[in-house]
């Protein structure tokens, strides 16, 4: 019971409206679950200090030999992913949380919440990613993205070595869902920093495995934008689409231990413990 009102408290205050809601303090930490971990400090190139949870796989799990960073969505801070990293910590992955500059504990940072995303942020995702890299140099690490962390893990992914990406809810495209909300909340528009521009040739190039996660009712990070995503893929590009149902906060649970979504998760294990060829993007 308790697990479902966490989830359900989860799940509220970190819905995503497509505006930036950072919270400052945790609801738990990663022993609140019962999982090891180590609080790091990451420092990006521009100077920003970046607070970040290393959480190690369950005792007794087969090694995976394989580290999650996880890229969250626009609401919350990386509290908000203890589940999902509880979950793929019990099936031997090595999970790194960080959370972006101007949320949770990380050094503080002007937000306009009317905007989609922060250019900033990608700086921030591939110094967690290269953080994990150093620290295990002999493991595989890549990226699993939510809603406007699919922005960063696909920028973090076309330029940066990446061994692996997953994303839930992908973002094709800012300035369709600026203009969705153009038509359906006109009150609030969503802003869109000027890298925006040059985002939709970003997918291309992203070489490694890519799992596109969609929810089948989403109506903005539609499941028919991740299979043409998908479609695009060229050459060696492998890519595949799981669709799952609901809309697009349904899909943002897809790793927080749900009974239902067992099937998908089960899924995405299957995806994380391939050994493809490693793809340099």
């Amino acid at each position: 019971m308790l697990r479902c009102l966490v989830l359900s408290w989860l799940f509220l205050s970190t819905v995503s409206a497509w505006a930036i809601k950072p919270l400052a303090t945790y609801w738990a930490r990663p022993d609140t679950l019962g999982l090891k971990y180590q609080a790091l400090t990451l420092t990006t190139p521009d100077h920003v200090h970046l607070a970040a949870w290393l959480i190690a796989p369950q005792a007794g799990t087969p090694a995976q030999n394989t580290t999650v960073v996880v890229a969250g969505g626009d609401s919350g801070n990386m509290a908000s992913q203890i589940f999902t990293a509880a979950t793929l910590s019990a099936q031997g992955y090595q999970v790194l949380l960080f959370d972006y500059r101007g949320f949770g504990h990380s050094d503080a940072f002007a937000i306009n919440q009317d905007y989609l995303y922060y250019p900033e942020f990608t700086t921030d995702l591939r110094t967690a990613l290269a953080a994990a890299r150093q620290r295990s140099p002999r493991q595989r690490v890549g990226v699993l993205g939510f809603s406007m962390g699919t922005i960063m893990g696909a920028e973090a992914a076309a330029t940066t070595r990446c061994d692996f990406l997953l994303t839930v809810g992908y973002v094709v495209s800012p300035q369709a869902i600026a203009a969705y909300y153009r038509r359906t909340r006109p009150e609030r528009p969503v802003l869109l920093p000027a890298a925006a521009a040059t985002y939709g040739r970003v997918a291309a190039k992203v070489n490694c495995p890519w799992l596109l996660v969609a929810g089948k009712d989403d109506k903005v990070t539609t499941l028919a934008g991740s299979q043409a995503v998908a479609r695009a893929a060229r050459g060696p590009q492998r890519r595949q689409v799981l669709p799952m149902p609901g809309d697009h906060q349904a899909s943002m649970m897809v790793l927080a231990g749900e009974a239902q979504n067992l099937p998908y998760a089960q899924a995405i294990s299957r995806f994380l413990a391939a050994r493809p060829a490693v793809g340099k993007s």
